[in-house]
């Protein structure tokens, strides 16, 4: 059964929006595929903390986000990893959301 899927620079371009609504600021590091890149984000607490998750579907094609890193990471830790993911996938999309008080909400399953 084929799933219908959003694609990926339209749900980019929506949680921009969202983001800019909640006075969040947002920034696209890495433009992919505009139909199907995979889409990470990358959450600024802007006191030298980031974490990375990742959009991952489960059996149901549910939409997800899985953790990248159990602990903060430094700026040279997210760039190394995020330059390890572009050589993996080139056509990826990266979000940079600027969220020191936590206030972005993940659409879909959370997994710490």
């Amino acid at each position: 059964m084929e799933i219908d899927r959003l694609k990926s620079s339209i749900w980019i371009q929506a949680q921009i929006r969202i983001c800019a609504l909640s006075h969040l600021s947002t920034y696209v590091i890495k433009k992919g595929d505009p139909d199907a890149g995979a889409i990470f984000i990358l959450i600024n607490k802007l006191n030298g903390e980031n974490f990375i998750y990742y959009q991952k579907r489960d059996m149901k094609g549910d939409i997800g986000w899985e953790k990248s890193n159990s602990t903060p990471l430094n700026e040279k830790e997210v760039s190394d990893y995020l330059e390890k993911q572009k050589k993996y996938d080139p056509d990826l999309w990266i979000l940079e959301i600027e969220d020191p008080a936590g206030e972005y909400k993940f659409g879909g399953t959370l997994s710490q």
